[in-house]
């Protein structure tokens, strides 16, 4: 009980052994306790806290003074003692020196007690021995003036409320850690006495029964001493926990910080309560939700500092920091008002309605834990990431159906969108481009040349193009700024664009405009703007300052054979040179030749920058090479028409141009053979037995020269010229630069491709190109089929004449010998060279047929129609189908069939 308590501590004060005298003290020592204060209250007990605090400060016990003020602040606190002056004074008679003697144990009496009952204002109501009658308790549950019946409306303070009607229950001790400190221990025992009545007025003021008042103060005196005995023998098994403890305890873990009671567990990645704090199952749910708003701070926060000092980490990624830090920053300004809120109880201690509790906490906090929610998730959903990534990642919450969430992430993603934003602005407008830590979508190599600047300098990071933005927004502004970037560096043009100049007033400061496409399109205009306004121009420097479309133009021209008489007298001038072998030719004799077919011709009238473009090429050698195989022409390109023009598209033009080159010289010698037949076909009638040969070479010529017919007019018309008018309306039509390349390129792919020069056709290519060397083995055997027929034919013309003199002069026209001598000759020839001849022009049109009978079989299953369309002009009298058993059979249209479909 607190009376016996209170009677001990008297007795073990003053010093005597005489009962009887302790009672007096003992009456004395109630008086106090039990004493009502009038209105100056407050300002008596202001002054004797100030008058022991002093009197510790010139004991030099500063440490002491500083626990007596937190004591008596949490007295205070607490709200339920309401005669803490009275208190104070008797802590304060309590801590003189103990009397060594009965006599001055007597003194001492007046010392110690008699101070507060001089008071005037003290009153002589005895409490303990015979408690007055219980008050009425005010609203909210608390007890006026002496009550220490307090009820919590979370519902800790009813934890064994079930225990208190059995007289047997003991209260739980109070927490290990709440104990005090060993410097409180050396305190005078008054200054623990004022504690644990404090905390038995505040902490365990529901461990009273609601029973009654008189009950009230019995049970009081009974938990004071047991808790005292507790407290002295340091028995900490388990121990009950008040809701001020557990919302001071909360407010820890809302910062991060480890509470007493509320741990955490790295395993589990979570906090937990204490399992021997006397908590219900309810309040520790309540506990543990409130506790993950902490959790969650944690979280974001560790990400924040992590991420903050990460210089690698990239604009963007400092961008949200900044914003997380903006939202934690309207979070410690909530925990501070919590903190003020406590704070204010425990200084002023206001009423029991007013006061916060954890239900209150649990509301308050509702927002911020959705808040926090969501910057959780965006801090898992970003984890990794950075740049473009990282601001994809976050737009990806902007769908969300709740209004609070959304807002939440568009004020996350204007801060993180801010950088992006800049850089796109600088990028389009200035081609400038910032990007130390590889977080824009558009990459530049300093490595990189200025000739190879538009090809390989600039291009795109796929995973950084963030996903409000759009592939052909990302493609736009990276053509651009590098349009910008290349008038600049390679056609030293700086010429601003007023358009542009408009557009950035408006743009400039409208940074939602990016992500919001949905709702504004300002961004995808200015975008649009901006990349027409800038390629065209670059389009018009390139026409008009550099010529881009003469210079196409004299490609088609010279290198794709489109100047007719210009190549047709370039073989004239070439025939004897080419037909040596490739090792006598000389590039200089080649150069000068090239030069005498320009100025005859209407070449002489094209530009003289394009003229001088054009030169001479020899190919490698092999053995066997004549100077048809090793010529070519060629086109210097340089500057900002580089671009287009590559050293990979020469190289592309050069291999057409040979294969050109190659099918213009089987024309070129079959019209020089059908010109030899004509020629030649009324000299030899006197030679009748040359007859058949000569037909025999006729019908060879035609059916070769409508093979090579029909071959330049595929190549001439439905190749070159079909795919050169795409490509110059593409080329006119073109918005950007990269447009014309693909274009460009398109129409060298499909020149490649229908001119069997690609991968697929090499096969067919290696049968035409037999074909070829068929048509030069005829010319040469018609060549030298007609020099014998000429020396032939000079020969019996030389005779006749010889017959004829004779027979003028009147002698014999010819002698036996000279008869016997033609005869034999002329049987030779008949014999020897042409029956060698038909026989080697019939194997030569044996071969020619079967190369193109199989062909044609090649071209019926490839997957191009204009070349099986080819086959049939090729065969248009189905003269080979009917010696070829696989062109009449339909399996070559089904297997073309399957390709194409």
């Amino acid at each position: 009980m607190a009376s016996d308590l209170l009677h001990k501590l008297c007795a073990q004060i003053t010093g005597l052994q005489d009962d009887a005298a302790v009672d007096r003290h003992f009456q004395y020592a109630l008086r106090i306790l039990g004493s009502n204060f009038n209105s100056s209250s407050e300002d008596n007990e202001f002054e004797i806290a100030e008058r022991i605090k002093k009197k510790l400060a010139r004991q030099r016990r500063e440490k002491d003074a500083a626990i007596f003020t937190e004591l008596h602040r949490k007295l205070q606190g607490q709200g339920v003692v309401q005669n803490r002056g009275a208190v104070l004074q008797l802590l304060n008679s309590l801590s003189q020196d103990r009397p060594t003697s009965r006599l001055r144990g007597q003194a001492a009496q007046k010392n110690i007690f008699g101070q507060s009952l001089m008071k005037p204002h003290a009153t002589s109501t005895p409490f303990g021995v015979n408690p007055p009658p219980s008050r009425t308790p005010a609203p909210g549950g608390s007890m006026t003036q002496g009550s220490t019946l307090s009820t919590g409306s979370s519902g800790i303070s009813s934890i064994h409320s079930s225990a208190r009607s059995d007289p047997s229950f003991e209260p739980q001790s109070l927490p290990p850690s709440y104990l005090p400190t060993p410097a409180q221990h050396r305190t005078p025992f008054g200054a623990r006495l004022a504690w644990t009545l404090s905390k038995e007025s505040g902490d365990k003021s529901s461990t009273v029964s609601r029973t009654g008042a008189n009950s009230a103060s019995k049970s009081q005196a009974q938990s004071v001493s047991r808790e005292l005995h507790k407290l002295t023998m340091q028995e900490n098994t388990s121990f009950e926990v008040s809701e001020s403890v557990l919302l001071r305890e909360i407010v820890y873990i809302f910062q991060g910080i480890e509470g007493q009671l509320i741990k955490l567990q790295v395993t589990k990645d979570g906090y937990r309560i204490d399992p021997k704090a006397g908590i219900p199952k309810a309040v520790r749910k309540t506990v543990g939700k409130l506790a993950e708003c902490g959790w969650l701070y944690n979280k974001v926060r560790k990400y924040c500092d992590t991420r903050s000092t990460d210089k690698a980490f990239g604009l963007v990624g400092q961008s949200f920091c900044a914003a997380l830090h903006q939202e934690l920053t309207e979070y410690y300004r909530l925990m501070a008002i919590i903190e003020a809120q406590l704070q204010q109880e425990e200084d002023q201690g206001i009423d029991m309605a007013e006061q916060l509790t954890l239900r209150k906490l649990a509301v308050w906090t509702t927002e911020p834990l959705v808040r926090m929610k969501t910057l959780a998730a965006l801090v898992d959903i970003c984890t990794g990431k950075k740049g473009g990534a990282l601001a994809s990642a976050i737009y990806s919450y902007t769908q969300h159906g709740d209004p609070f969430v959304q807002d939440i992430i568009r004020h996350t993603l204007r801060l993180v969108v801010q950088p992006v934003y800049g850089t796109v602005l600088k990028w389009m407008f200035d081609g400038e481009l910032e990007d130390n830590f590889h977080e824009f979508f558009v990459a530049g190599n300093p490595t990189v040349k200025n000739i190879r600047l538009w090809h390989d300098k600039y291009s795109l990071r796929k995973p950084m193009i963030p996903s409000f933005i759009t592939q052909e927004q990302a493609r736009k502004i990276l053509l651009a700024g590098k349009s910008i970037n290349f008038l600049r560096q390679l056609c030293q043009d700086r010429v601003n664009m007023r358009e542009r100049d408009t557009v950035k007033k408006v743009i400039t400061n409208n940074v939602e405009c990016m992500f919001t496409q949905d709702l504004n399109s300002s961004f995808d205009k200015f975008v649009d703007v901006v990349y027409k306004e800038t390629s065209s121009h670059l389009l018009e420097v390139l026409r008009t300052k550099y010529k881009f479309l003469e210079h196409l133009q004299a490609m088609r021209r010279y290198l794709l054979l489109g100047q007719g008489d210009f190549i047709r007298h370039l073989m004239d001038l070439l025939e004897d040179d080419l037909a040596k072998p490739a090792s006598n030719l000389f590039l200089h004799n080649l150069t000068g030749i090239l030069e005498t077919a320009i100025r005859s011709t209407n070449a002489q009238f094209d530009d003289p920058d394009i003229l001088k473009r054009l030169d001479v090429r020899l190919l490698e050698v092999s053995h066997g090479d004549t100077g048809w195989d090793v010529f070519s022409l060629d086109y210097h390109v340089d500057g900002p028409i580089s671009t287009v023009f590559t050293s990979e598209c020469i190289m592309l033009y050069l291999q057409v141009f040979n294969f050109l080159w190659r099918a213009k010289r089987m024309e070129y010698s079959l019209a020089g053979i059908w010109k030899g037949q004509m020629a030649n076909a009324k000299l030899y009638r006197r030679l009748p037995e040359l007859s058949p040969v000569l037909h025999q070479c006729h019908v060879l010529g035609c059916e070769m020269i409508h093979f090579i017919q029909q071959v330049q007019y595929y190549i001439n018309f439905e190749v070159l010229e079909c795919s050169w008018d795409e490509l110059l309306s593409k080329v006119t039509s073109g918005e950007d630069l990269d447009y014309v390349i693909a274009a460009h390129q398109e129409f060298l792919d499909t020149i490649i491709t229908r001119s069997l020069l690609d991968e697929k056709s090499r096969g067919i290519l290696t049968q035409l190109r037999v074909i070829f060397d068929l048509i030069v083995q005829f010319q040469q055997i018609q060549d030298a089929m007609y020099q014998t027929a000429e020396d032939e034919r000079l020969a019996r013309q030389a005779f006749q004449d010889h017959q004829k003199s004779r027979s003028e002069k009147g002698e014999w026209a010819m002698t036996a010998n000279e008869e016997k001598a033609e005869k034999q000759r002329m049987k030779e020839f008949q014999r020897g060279f042409i029956s060698s001849t038909a026989a080697k022009l019939r194997v030569l049109s044996q071969s020619y047929q079967d190369m193109v009978q199989q062909f044609l079989v090649m071209l019926q299953s490839h997957s191009d129609v204009s070349l099986r369309f080819l086959s049939f002009r090729l065969d248009f009298n189905e003269h080979y189908r009917e010696k070829e058993p696989k062109l009449r059979s339909p399996m070559a249209f089904q297997k073309v069939k399957k390709r194409t479909f």
